[in-house]
C-alpha cells in the first residue's frame, strides 16, 4: 500500500492541471452529445428516451418500439452520429472521473487507505458502457431482426453501468464534502492563528 501511495502522489495525472484538463475536455464532449447527437435522434424517437439514458434497465417491448419510432433515419443517426460520439466519451469519463477522485483522496492525505479503489468505479461504468454501445450497435443494424437475448444482455451493460456511475458520484459528492469542510477549517485556523513569520 506504501508503494502504491507514493506512486500515485508521484504521479502526472493526479496533478491538477491535469486532472482539470482532462474534466473540462470530457464535459465538452458530453454537452456535445446531451445538446447535438442525442437531441438530433431523440427528434424521431416519438418522446421516447434511448437506451443509454434509462438507467434502470429497458425490456424488448421498449426496444422494439423506440427502434420502430426512429425509423430508418433516426436508426441512421443513432448508429452514425450519437454512437460514435459515444465511443469517445466513455474512456475520457473512466480516466478524468478516476484521476479527479484520486486528487481529491490526495488532498485528504488518504491516498494510502482502501477508498482509493473506490477509483475504478467510472472505469467500471467506463468497461461497461463500451459494451451497452456494442450491445446498441448490433441492435441498430439487426433491426428488424431483433434479438430477445441480445436485449436482455445489453440491458445488463446499462445497469451495471448506471449502477457504477451513480456509486462513484456519490462518493464523489461525500469525498468533495469533506475536502470543503477541511479546507474550511484550515482557513479558520489559519486566521485565528497566523504564522508569525509571515
Amino acid at each position: 500500500m506504501d508503494a502504491l501511495k507514493e506512486k500515485l502522489k508521484s504521479s502526472q495525472w493526479i496533478q491538477g492541471k491535469t486532472v482539470l484538463w482532462l474534466f473540462i475536455i470530457t464535459n465538452l464532449v458530453y454537452v456535445f452529445m446531451l445538446t447535438v447527437t442525442i437531441p438530433n435522434v431523440m427528434s424521431f424517437a416519438g418522446g421516447m428516451k434511448l437506451m443509454d439514458m434509462l438507467p434502470s434497465g429497458y425490456d424488448f417491448q421498449y426496444v422494439n418500439t423506440l427502434l420502430v419510432k426512429l425509423g430508418e433515419e433516426g436508426r441512421a443517426l443513432y448508429l452514425y452520429r450519437q454512437i460514435p460520439a459515444d465511443m469517445i466519451y466513455p474512456a475520457l469519463f473512466a480516466i478524468s472521473y478516476c484521476v479527479l477522485l484520486l486528487y481529491f483522496l490526495k488532498k485528504l492525505d488518504k491516498l494510502n487507505s482502501a477508498l482509493v479503489y473506490l477509483s475504478v468505479l467510472p472505469l467500471i461504468g467506463g468497461l461497461f458502457d463500451y459494451f451497452e454501445n456494442i450491445g446498441i450497435i448490433f441492435m441498430l443494424r439487426r433491426f428488424p431482426d431483433l434479438s430477445e437475448n441480445l436485449v436482455s444482455v445489453t440491458n445488463v451493460f446499462t445497469v451495471i453501468k448506471s449502477l457504477a456511475t451513480t456509486v462513484y458520484f456519490i462518493v464523489l459528492i461525500i469525498t468533495l464534502g469533506v475536502w470543503a469542510v477541511q479546507f474550511i477549517r484550515k482557513k479558520k485556523a489559519h486566521v485565528n492563528n497566523p504564522d508569525p513569520g509571515e
